[in-house]
């Protein structure tokens, strides 16, 4: 079934999948090479996440890998507005997306900086005020499942029924969200977020299943731990094992896919829609 979200008050469609390449401002995210923190690198990466083909800029501060340092909200809000001043200087047009679980960041990016989409890790969990503030912002929603916050994630592996209790979850999350008014929802399963490495692929094997919800699905696979310690490589090593399960997602309904390596998904994007049209 054709999508399409609404960015910055014009339609985008998701009927060709999309590409959201990652920016992340911080000096501890997971992947070493994401990492920008000077004026030079931020506007460099940019660049390259233009230049490649991505629709969608994601910009994190507060890293999300296995226990990552909790950082203030005043020191997330500072990363992302330097960076937001200078992509925007040099990039006025660019759709930002801001991966972040505090509303109080969500609110001042939407209305200081015009960022067009709030990309939340804990679907709500970590800030009661989340949902009411995107209905309030009216802009579109990623859901993202995860249990436990950065810090402890690695320990909430425990599911009775994996597919069960991660459904309830959105399907529970969706409803309050369509309650408030918010209908640009893209559902994340949130690969690598409490779940083991047998998990994600058990997860991965049934992402189709997603198209219960009626909603954009998001997979963010990029060079993850379910593929370097499978193959017993490291992230720097990942781009290949990143590519396979790109377009294993994408063959699987995917809509929208967050990398780091932006040309490589692009690439996968088009060979699988010409797939596609060749049936």
């Amino acid at each position: 079934m054709p999508y399409s979200i609404n960015l910055k008050g014009k339609l985008i469609d998701l009927s060709t999948p999309l590409v959201m390449g990652i920016l992340n401002v911080t000096p501890d995210s997971f992947y070493e090479k994401s990492r920008t923190t000077t004026e030079e690198s931020i506007l460099s990466r940019v660049k390259e996440i233009i230049d490649e083909g991505a629709t969608i800029i994601d910009i994190g501060a507060y890293s999300s890998r296995v226990n990552a340092e909790h950082i203030s909200e005043d020191e997330e809000m500072r990363r992302l507005s330097a960076a937001l001043e200078i992509i925007l200087n040099e990039y006025p047009d660019a759709i930002i997306s801001i991966d972040t679980f505090r509303s109080g960041i969500a609110k001042k990016c939407v209305e200081e900086f015009g960022v067009a989409i709030i990309n939340d890790i804990s679907g709500g969990e970590l800030d009661k005020n989340m949902f009411e503030t995107v209905a309030e912002l009216q802009v579109p929603y990623i859901l993202m499942h995860m249990k436990g916050t950065p810090q402890n994630m690695a320990e909430n592996t425990d599911y009775k029924h994996l597919l069960q209790e991660i459904f309830y979850y959105f399907s529970e999350k969706i409803n309050r969200l369509h309650l408030l008014g918010v209908n640009d929802i893209i559902i994340d399963p949130g690969f690598g977020f409490a779940k083991d490495l047998n998990q994600n692929y058990e997860l991965l094997s049934h992402l189709s299943d997603f198209r219960i919800f009626d909603h954009p699905l998001l997979v963010g696979i990029s060079r993850k731990s379910m593929i370097y310690k499978l193959l017993g490589i490291t992230s720097d090593e990942s781009l290949n094992g990143t590519t396979v399960l790109n377009t294993i997602a994408l063959m699987s309904g995917a809509h929208m896919l967050r990398v780091h390596d932006v040309k490589a998904a692009i690439e996968a994007v088009k060979i699988i829609e010409k797939m596609k049209q060749s049936n």
